[in-house]
């Protein structure tokens, strides 16, 4: 019965992972993952963690709803991992009270603008390989980026070799719009399409034309071919 009765009292969600230590920090719960050889995000954190600290790990990747349960936490440190790829629904639940996020120092070329418009939470981005492109420069534009290290957000790659290696804030004052090139890019590929579609219909219409021509040809020779009304009553 004490026993039953301890697990009644013991509060949901406050247990601590065990490769993470748990403490408090100004009264809330921390949680602090850091170098512990993670390759993912533990599933047990506490439901009441405020600050998550998982940053120095080998996590390859933030799946959707990867955080959902933790409605109350405020800080999120995944610096200094492997992380190659997020979900659009990766921050999902966790957008509204978020205050920073740091993504620094992994291997994310892009990212689903989806997955950091919805936060409002001050983002840290820089030394990523990043691909400069549209949707980053969207983030960019409309994201809450800190701005110490907005300058370390480097061109990795880029559409055009003269922009990689430069901060893509750099890149943008110049004046380049990576959305305007993508527009372009897509309407041109809708030019073509459309050329396409218009050539097919005319040769079809050609062909067609050519094939009547030669069936009423072939038509005519044999009304020619066959024996006069003249003849038959001769």
């Amino acid at each position: 019965q004490a026993f039953f009765c301890l697990l009644l009292c013991v509060p949901w969600g406050s247990s601590c992972p065990r490769s993470c230590q748990c403490t408090e920090r100004a009264g809330a719960k921390a949680v602090l993952c850091s170098s512990r050889h993670l390759e993912e995000i533990p599933k047990d954190i506490p439901r009441d963690a405020v600050f998550l600290k998982l940053d120095a790990n080998s996590i390859t990747r933030i799946p959707s709803n990867a955080f959902r349960h933790l409605s109350h936490l405020e800080e999120l440190d995944l610096s200094r991992n492997a992380i190659e790829k997020i979900d659009r629904a990766a921050f999902k639940g966790v957008a509204a009270g978020l205050r920073t996020l740091d993504l620094s120092s992994n291997r994310i070329r892009s990212i689903p603008k989806e997955a950091l418009l919805a936060l409002n939470a001050k983002l840290r981005l820089a030394n990523n390989p990043w691909h400069c492109e549209c949707a980053l420069q969207e983030v960019l534009w409309e994201a809450r980026l800190d701005p110490d290290s907005v300058q370390d957000i480097t061109c990795h790659t880029a559409p055009r070799e003269e922009y990689v290696g430069k901060p893509l804030l750099q890149v943008l004052d110049a004046g380049v719009n990576f959305c305007s090139v993508r527009q372009r890019t897509t309407d041109v590929a809708m030019f073509i399409t459309m050329f396409a579609w218009f050539a097919m219909v005319i040769v079809y219409v050609i062909c067609y034309v050519r094939h009547n021509r030669e069936d009423t040809c072939k038509h005519v020779d044999y009304l020619k071919s066959l024996p006069s009304t003249q003849g038959h009553a001769e």
